[in-house]
C-alpha cells in the first residue's frame, strides 16, 4: 500500500484526540456530499425539463423544414421531386401559414392558420397535444390552441356555433368596403392543444385545402416539412437537400428552427451549474479546517517522521491524501444520494405535478456526461481546497 495513502488512511479512521476535529471532519464529508447531491439532483431535473420541453416542440416542429428566402410561397413540385431522390425521408407534409382574425360569438382574437395535410398527424404525433376534444381537421373541422380557447371561450361539444374566420384577400386594395377584401371561413373547432403560451396562444391547424382556400392560394406553399426514417442521418440527408435545391432555399433542422430555446437551454444549465459549483466551493472551506486542525495536531507525528528522514513532499503527500479521501468520500456518497432520490422520482413519481401540466411528475433525467462533469469538478475543487492548508502549514519544521 502507499505508504502517505496508509497514513492518510489511519489519521482518517482512527479516533482523535481532540473530538472537534471528528466533529470537522465528519462536516466537511457531509457538505461535499450534499454540495455533490444537490449538483446531481438539480442538473437531472433540468434535463428531465429540458427533454420535456423539447419533446414538446418536437411534437410541433418537423425534423427538417424548407421554406423561400425571398418572398412567403413556393411552388412545392419542383421541391417534391428532388425529395424523393433522397433515401431516409418516411413523410414530406406541404403547409400553409397566414394570419387571420377569429371571431367566435362576441369574442375575438388573430391568430397564426397552419394548413396541413393528413400525413401531419402521422409525422409529428401531433394527436397527443390534444387535451380537448379529438384530432379531427376533415371539412371545416379544426384544432385550436388552448390559450386560443380560452380566449375565445369556446367548447369541443358545442356543434353548432362555428368560428369565423376572416383573412385578407391577395392583391385586394379596397378601402371603401373592409369586409369585401376578407375572405371568411366558417370552422368548428374539434379539439384543443396545449404545448406553451407561445404556441397555445398563436396557432390554429387546419386542412390545407381549407387554408388555401381562406388564404387565396391555389397549389403554393410556405413551407414543406420533413420525416426522417432516423434522427442519426439528419445532418446528411440536409447537405443532400441543400446540394439538390441550391442557396434559394432555407433548410433548417429542429435545433436551427428553435434556435434561441436551445441556446436559453444550454446556458441555463450552464449557469445553474456554475452557480451550484460556487455554493460547493465554499462547503470545501470545511475540509480547509478539518486538515488545518489535523496538522496542529499530529505536529508531533510530523516531527518524528522529519526526524526519519520524511522531507517535506512525502509529508504534504499525506496530508493532501487526506483532504482528497474526505472529498472523495463526500463526493461518492452524493453521487450515489443524488442518483438514488432521481431513480425514486423515476420510478415512483414522488414530486407531483398540478393538474393541467403535459405530465403528471416532475421530470427527470440522468445524464452520464452529468455524472462524470459533477465528479471531476468536485475532485478538482477538494485539490485545491486540500492543497492550501498543506502548502502553508507544512513548511516549517517540527521539533519532536
Amino acid at each position: 500500500m502507499n505508504f502517505p495513502f496508509f497514513i492518510a488512511k489511519r489519521y482518517l479512521v482512527s479516533k482523535k484526540s481532540h473530538n472537534a476535529i471528528n466533529i470537522i471532519s465528519g462536516i466537511s464529508v457531509a457538505g461535499v456530499c450534499i454540495g455533490t447531491m444537490a449538483l446531481v439532483i438539480v442538473l437531472s431535473a433540468f434535463n428531465g425539463l429540458s427533454v420535456l420541453v423539447q419533446s414538446l416542440y418536437n411534437s410541433f416542429d418537423a425534423d427538417i423544414e424548407i421554406t423561400i428566402k425571398k418572398g412567403k410561397t413556393f411552388d412545392p413540385d419542383s421541391v417534391v421531386q428532388s425529395l424523393k431522390k433522397i433515401p431516409g425521408i418516411v413523410y414530406y407534409a406541404e403547409i400553409v401559414e397566414g394570419n387571420a382574425l377569429l371571431k367566435y360569438n362576441d369574442k375575438q382574437c388573430i391568430a397564426t392558420i397552419k394548413g396541413v395535410g393528413p400525413e401531419f398527424e402521422e409525422m409529428s404525433g401531433f394527436d397527443t397535444l390534444v387535451r380537448e376534444g379529438n384530432f379531427n381537421i376533415q371539412k371545416n373541422n379544426i384544432i385550436i390552441g388552448k390559450g386560443i380557447s380560452h380566449i375565445l371561450q369556446t367548447n369541443a361539444d358545442d356543434l353548432f356555433t362555428p368560428i369565423s374566420i376572416y383573412a385578407p384577400k391577395r392583391g385586394n386594395t379596397n378601402s371603401l368596403n373592409p369586409e369585401e377584401g376578407l375572405n371568411e371561413l366558417k370552422a368548428y373547432p374539434s379539439g384543443a392543444f396545449t404545448i406553451n403560451d407561445e404556441f397555445d396562444y398563436k396557432y390554429v391547424i387546419m386542412n390545407i385545402d381549407k387554408a388555401r382556400e381562406l388564404l387565396d392560394y391555389t397549389k403554393e406553399v410556405t413551407a414543406i416539412e420533413l420525416k426522417l426514417k432516423s434522427a442519426e442521418d439528419q445532418a446528411q440527408i440536409q447537405q443532400q437537400i441543400v446540394s439538390l435545391l441550391g442557396d434559394k432555399y432555407e433548410i433548417k433542422n429542429r435545433e436551427q428552427q428553435n434556435a434561441l430555446l436551445y441556446k436559453t437551454l444550454k446556458s441555463e444549465k450552464l449557469w445553474t451549474f456554475i452557480i451550484l459549483i460556487f455554493i460547493l466551493i465554499i462547503a470545501t472551506f470545511n475540509v480547509i479546517g478539518s486538515l488545518t486542525m489535523l496538522i496542529i495536531e499530529k505536529k508531533k507525528d510530523i516531527g518524528i517522521l522529519q526526524s526519519m528522514g520524511a522531507d517535506n513532499q512525502l509529508i504534504r503527500r499525506i496530508f493532501l491524501a487526506e483532504g482528497m479521501m474526505i472529498t472523495f468520500i463526500g463526493a461518492m456518497l452524493g453521487l450515489f444520494l443524488g442518483t438514488a432520490i432521481c431513480w425514486l422520482q423515476i420510478k415512483f413519481s414522488f414530486v407531483k405535478l398540478t393538474e393541467g401540466y403535459v405530465v403528471d411528475a416532475y421530470p427527470i433525467q440522468i445524464q452520464a456526461g452529468d455524472i462524470f462533469s459533477i465528479l471531476t469538478a468536485v475532485l478538482l475543487i477538494g485539490f485545491f481546497a486540500a492543497w492550501y492548508p498543506v502548502r502553508v502549514f507544512t513548511k516549517r519544521q517540527f521539533v519532536v
